[in-house]
């Protein structure tokens, strides 16, 4: 089972952001235990609640290990030197979106956490780094990271173990998800778009997309 460090737990606050919109994707790293309830960190907040936040998008948890490919693109870019640049709760080094799963659950400090989804890339992203074109780099390299939903709420703090204790569906790396829903690949494998329309553990408005995608 996999066992790593959590480099930092982080939340925002919502403030003025841009196109008229408010936002909290400026995410700062906590110190010392961190409550965590079924919504996510106490005290992070989100602007746009259609799209983010909720029971089934509680945790942005966003891979540092993505940061090295950014900084290549963007050299010295000041907000790649540290966790939070893509507005995420959770980062971690040594996991991506081909080595997690559609439901697994981890232990995080108290917690029980459990992936309910990919992240859709957002412009909110590209505005935040000053680069209009990222999300669509993100989409076709499939860096996306994943949304987490929280099963057990309880305390966590960086550098606690972030461990997997099962994993329902080995077939569905978040990789896979991401590609048949965001990145256009669902036309070379209905059968599989199929069956993820029907898993329970899918956040509804992908399965929803899922359905819609198959109905195209």
């Amino acid at each position: 089972m996999t066992s790593i460090p959590v480099r930092a737990l982080l939340a925002g606050q919502v403030q003025p952001f841009g196109r008229g919109e408010g936002s909290a994707i400026a995410k700062t790293p906590l110190d010392g235990p961190v409550e965590i309830g079924v919504l996510g960190i106490v005290g992070d907040e989100q602007a746009d609640q259609r799209h983010h936040g909720g029971p089934d998008k509680a945790l942005h948890h966003y891979p540092f290990d993505h940061y090295a490919r950014w900084a290549d693109l963007a050299p010295d870019h000041p907000l790649l030197s540290a966790p939070g640049a893509f507005g995420e709760n959770l980062s971690t080094l040594g996991l991506d979106e081909t080595t997690v799963c559609l439901g697994d659950r981890f232990r995080l400090g108290r917690a029980l956490i459990e992936i309910s989804q990919a992240r859709e890339p957002c412009w909110k992203q590209g505005d935040r780094m000053a680069w209009t074109t990222l999300p669509k780099i993100m989409v076709r390299e499939g860096r996306s990271g994943w949304y987490c939903r929280v099963i057990e709420a309880g305390t966590a703090q960086a550098g606690d173990l972030l461990t997997l204790v099962d994993r329902p569906y080995p077939a569905w790396s978040v990789r896979r998800v991401f590609d048949l829903i965001i990145g256009g690949k669902h036309i070379d494998d209905l059968i599989g778009l199929k069956e993820l329309s029907e898993n329970p553990v899918l956040f509804s408005g992908w399965r929803d997309k899922a359905r819609r995608l198959i109905g195209g």
